[in-house]
């Protein structure tokens, strides 16, 4: 398969994580293609590679709409249903999976061991009696009231830990072979079949690579439907790849590809910046599209909102700094490197979507996403001519404006 044709300029695009924030990416990919805007080169991680990929195996000319109705299909749950089951449509539990894993754990001679701890046991018969003796009525002091903090600390530490049969129900759940409270990664399934992988190796198809992360080599891997140059470069891409490369930690099971074990890759670097102009240092523009930011991050109202908030604030943090830090490598490169002359195209992030994964927010995102990609086109428009030719970064001052909103 040879590479692809450049188009004048030679665009890049990076699509970072988010989850169910996917509804911007797909309404900006909506504004870009009404734009006539294509891409050379996609650059993606976490949900980013999801859409990257569905988009581009999709059929010439359908690629926004067949993009909308995957997520909204298979992956998003309609409103009525999320109310009350707020769990998205892939993230089922690996029934088979954690039942062979809990076999194997109840059969282990070593699930047993240090379950009945006697003095531990003599121990917290000791502290309850001085709890409880150190709340008595005192003739000086009166009557010494409990903590609410103290009773939740007791029950842990008293009541729960040095009881055999909740030790062992404790480190059944947490110590047997259980990786993660779901599993995406069955690539005979429907779901994935749904995909076709195979269109991304077709000729004029464009370059696109997405990264995992290799616990086993404890380095940063890519998996491309090109060749690519760079040593961490691990195969090309398919619907194991695509699962390791979105498996966060708790939330997803690792995935296991040619005897290493994978985990998210946006969990250390989100847009790939390094490895993008190490493959294709001529490129002329990078575009982003960043959905996360910490300004999405609500006060959490119950675990649904917590969970989420515990994924998507570091995704926001971590995406944030690596722009930021992209940004000041381009403006003052290495001693000795060539500098990049190019455009960068910041998509704004938009604070009016959620952390649901239903449809109700997948559409209000994409309508969100659509509008933030008309307007960093608007100013690219408007640069003209003076966007090329040197490090540019546009669509800033959006970030700028707003933030000397909230100083004033």
């Amino acid at each position: 398969m040879s590479e692809p044709k450049s188009p004048t300029p030679k665009r890049a695009i990076t699509l970072g994580g988010g989850g169910p924030a996917a509804g911007l990416h797909i309404g900006v990919l909506r504004a870009l293609r009404a734009a006539d805007i294509t891409f050379d080169v996609w650059s993606l991680s976490c949900i980013g590679a999801w859409v990257g990929i569905v988009y581009n195996q999709c059929d010439r000319g359908k690629e926004v709409e067949q993009t909308y109705r995957f997520f909204k299909d298979n992956v998003f749950r309609d409103d009525e249903s999320y109310e009350r089951f707020p769990i998205n449509t892939v993230f089922g539990a690996d029934l088979f999976g954690n039942t062979r894993a809990l076999m194997e754990f109840v059969s282990n001679p070593d699930s047993y061991k240090n379950v009945w701890l006697p003095h531990r046991m003599m121990d917290s018969f000791k502290e309850t009696m001085e709890l409880i003796s150190n709340h008595l009525p005192d003739r000086d002091s009166g009557f010494k009231k409990w903590d609410e903090g103290d009773i939740n600390k007791w029950i842990l530490n008293q009541a729960m830990a040095p009881n055999p049969l909740v030790r062992y129900l404790t480190s059944m759940m947490y110590l047997s072979n259980v990786t993660g409270l779901s599993r995406i990664n069955y690539p005979n399934s429907d779901f994935m079949k749904g995909i076709k992988f195979d269109r991304l190796f077709e000729e004029e198809k464009p370059w696109i690579f997405h990264n995992a992360w290799n616990l086993d080599e404890q380095e940063l891997a890519f998996f491309s439907n090109y060749p690519m140059k760079d040593r961490a470069y691990k195969g090309d891409i398919g619907a194991s790849t695509l699962c390791a490369c979105s498996a966060l930690p708790f939330v997803e099971e690792t995935v296991k590809i040619d005897g290493d074990t994978y985990c998210e890759g946006a969990l250390v670097d989100t847009v790939n910046f390094r490895s993008l102009l190490e493959e294709h240092p001529n490129l002329d523009e990078i575009w982003v599209s960043r959905i996360v930011d910490a300004k999405q991050i609500r006060k959490p109202r119950n675990l649904h909102d917590g969970l989420a908030n515990l994924c998507q604030l570091f995704a926001a943090t971590v995406g944030e700094d690596d722009v930021k830090l992209f940004k000041y490598h381009l403006r003052y490169p290495e001693a000795g490197e060539e500098p990049w002359k190019g455009t960068v195209v910041e998509i704004q992030v938009s604070s009016e979507i959620d952390f649901k994964w239903n449809h109700e927010n997948l559409d209000r995102g994409q309508k969100a996403g659509r509008a933030a990609a008309q307007h960093a086109i608007e100013v690219y428009d408007a640069a003209g001519p003076n966007r090329t030719g040197k490090v540019r970064f546009l669509n800033e001052r959006v970030t700028e404006k707003k933030r000397g909103k909230r100083r004033k």
